[in-house]
């Protein structure tokens, strides 16, 4: 039994199924995306003055990622256009790059979370903070204790509030160095992860959920570059239709990242 309107369009929508199908999927991950970022909004604005971070990501890695992303947005398009003009071997070229970007854009995704995740904030027992990342820990270290010490690449401040605008010429001008700390001054310590406060906790929230999108993509493109290539020569139409309804699913990908980088990066 063939399954109807996978290659021909409706006659009442215009389309065939699958695009009806991935553009109402689409519209649930529109409200899914905007109810995340209007949480954003509502907690920036709410925030007490001088405690929102800025310039606590690295710009030159969202800009490379960007232009990654949209990169594999044009070789995704090429492969349809490839199976469009019936040149499967081009299709495989262009698919097999978008795989490749997309990897790229998680391993440097991946390496940013790292550098978050050894980043620590020290509160001292002087008051200060101590504000760096995480060299190493002596042996014995414990600071329920207060015993050991631990080694931050970093620089310590009078206040906490300097450490939220990285921005700042004085921040900027800041030099880091080595610095080891025993155990006995500090009272508190905790990393960049996502309890460290509300900026960490929506940033990987937002970022977090894009990249499983990525991923999910890319598994999806994968299997359409390898075993699920084989209805190219069964079936090249309806092949060729989802190669495309994918394709719309990474220009989505794409467009919320065009979103994310601006708003959590650049302001």
């Amino acid at each position: 039994m063939e399954i109807p309107y996978t290659v021909q369009n409706r006659p009442d929508t215009g389309v065939y199924n699958a695009k009806i199908g991935v553009w109402l999927f689409l519209a649930s991950e529109v409200m899914l995306f905007g109810g995340l970022f209007s949480a954003y909004v509502l907690l920036r604005v709410g925030a007490d003055p001088g405690l929102w971070p800025h310039g606590w990501l690295n710009v030159t890695l969202g800009t490379v990622n960007t232009v990654i992303l949209a990169l594999s947005a044009i070789t995704t398009l090429l492969a349809w256009v490839a199976c469009k003009v019936r040149e499967f071997g081009k299709f495989k070229f262009f698919h097999a790059c978008t795989i490749v970007l997309a990897l790229t854009f998680l391993s440097i995704k991946m390496y940013e979370y790292h550098d978050k995740w050894i980043h620590y904030e020290v509160a001292l027992a002087n008051g200060k903070f101590a504000d760096g990342h995480l060299v190493g820990k002596s042996p014995d270290f414990d600071l329920a204790k207060k015993t050991g010490s631990i080694t931050l690449h970093g620089h310590v401040v009078e206040d906490r509030k300097e450490l939220m605008d990285l921005r700042r010429p004085e921040a900027r001008a800041a030099v880091p160095e080595e610095m080891t700390i025993p155990s006995a001054d500090i009272q508190k310590m905790e990393n960049y992860a996502p309890r460290h406060n509300t900026f960490t906790a929506i940033y990987f929230t937002l970022t977090g959920l894009h990249a499983l999108h990525i991923l999910g993509g890319t598994l999806v493109i994968f299997y359409l570059w390898g075993p699920g290539s084989k209805m190219w020569f069964t079936d090249p139409e309806r092949f060729t239709n989802r190669i495309e309804v994918s394709g719309l699913f990474w220009h989505f990908v794409d467009l919320v990242w065009i979103f994310l980088f601006p708003v959590l990066y650049l302001t």
